[in-house]
């Protein structure tokens, strides 16, 4: 997949097969990555995972994340509360090129009640092969860490 990059990746009981097959995908591939958990299917809390993904890529730690629940909705969510994070909740190969493309999303979320393995790969592969087109949308991300900026003062 081209230069090396690190991947931070999680998922609640509810992702953690298809956090799985995505964690096989990965090691087929050569691509490098840190599991944050969870490790089985016992009942967990997404926001729990969703916050040490996101925090682990906003560090810097990891260039990217990919968290996995039941719809991808609640870890999207979650880890968008992290500033710095850009996730994107997507469900085909349109959307997770166009996250990175137009938004330079870095935390790709999905959602193993609704993606098949086939298709989650699929939107992996081309989410992390896509990269951000800057120009016109370099300005808009600019907006999005001025949001970012202007609460994180205002809850201080």
């Amino acid at each position: 997949m081209g230069e090396e990059i690190s991947i931070a990746i999680g998922s609640d009981h509810a992702g953690f097969c298809l956090k799985k097959e995505i964690k096989e995908y990965f090691q087929d591939k050569g691509v490098r990555f840190t599991d944050f958990g969870v490790q089985n299917r016992e009942a967990a809390d997404y926001p729990d995972i969703a916050l040490v993904v996101a925090e682990s890529v906003a560090r810097g730690e990891n260039r990217y994340g990919i968290l996995v629940c039941g719809t991808g909705i609640g870890m999207v969510m979650a880890a968008n509360k992290v500033p710095g994070i850009r996730a994107a909740l997507c469900h085909d190969t349109f959307t997770a090129r166009a996250a990175r493309e137009h938004n330079d999303a870095n935390i790709l979320t999905l959602g193993e009640r609704v993606t098949g393995k086939g298709l989650a790969c699929e939107i992996v592969e081309t989410w992390l092969r896509s990269t951000f087109q800057g120009g016109r949308h370099a300005k808009r991300i600019a907006k999005i860490r001025a949001i970012e900026e202007k609460y994180s003062r205002c809850l201080k």
